[in-house]
């Protein structure tokens, strides 16, 4: 099995960082007559992030969990070890559900594989369950462009940026002046001169 990890909102002004850790079975075939070719999430419209997304969701053999970071979480830690946080959060979320799920055996025993997009990495005392025999083969690696070379990266940037997109969309509603709906919390032109007009609120990260 392989898992892939992927974050988005590293580079954001506003709003969490949102990471998520997707399970990809073997040998299951990703491609259907339906679904646009399958790439990194930042080369996909929205409407095609969306399709993939409805299209992973309804599969019953993609499991995947996210974990995201608040601001004020962010500006504590920095926003590297938020986002390796999330990424801990997002793996041993998913880990816990394929244990319960007894979607892993641990006879013979599941050989894992975790790809973490290049610049997030795994906090091991935060992951308890690598120690469980189910998980004892498992292995870690963060791989440069990961999203842009392996599946399981690719599904995890697509399920991140959809979900945190439509989070921002939401806190949109809470603070209109900002328009969140439409840059969803990155230093646009837009969203640079909306701050200076109203100041920042509490979703803004301050480091």
């Amino acid at each position: 099995m392989i898992i892939g990890i992927d974050e988005v909102g590293r580079g954001s002004l506003a709003g969490p960082v949102m990471v998520a850790a997707v399970a990809l079975p073997p040998r299951l075939k990703l491609m259907t007559s339906d679904v646009i070719k399958l790439r990194d999430s930042k080369k996909l419209t929205p409407k095609q992030r969306e399709k993939w997304f409805d299209y992973i969701k309804s599969h019953s053999k993609l499991i995947f969990r996210v974990s995201r970071v608040s601001p004020a979480l962010i500006d504590r830690l920095n926003i590297s070890r938020a986002a390796n946080l999330a990424a801990t959060r997002a793996l041993r979320r998913l880990l816990t559900h394929l244990a319960i799920a007894k979607l892993v055996s641990e006879k013979p025993r599941a050989k894992i594989r975790v790809f973490l997009d290049g610049g997030l990495f795994i906090q091991h005392r935060e992951i308890r369950y690598l120690k469980m025999p189910t998980f004892k083969d498992i292995r870690i690696k963060t791989i440069i462009k990961g999203d842009e070379k392996i599946n399981a990266v690719k599904l995890a940037s697509i399920v991140a940026k959809v979900k945190r997109d439509k989070l921002m969309t939401k806190i949109h509603k809470l603070h209109p002046v900002y328009g969140f709906d439409r840059h969803k919390g990155y230093g646009t032109k837009l969203h640079i001169s909306r701050i200076k007009e109203h100041g920042i609120c509490h979703i803004h990260r301050l480091t």
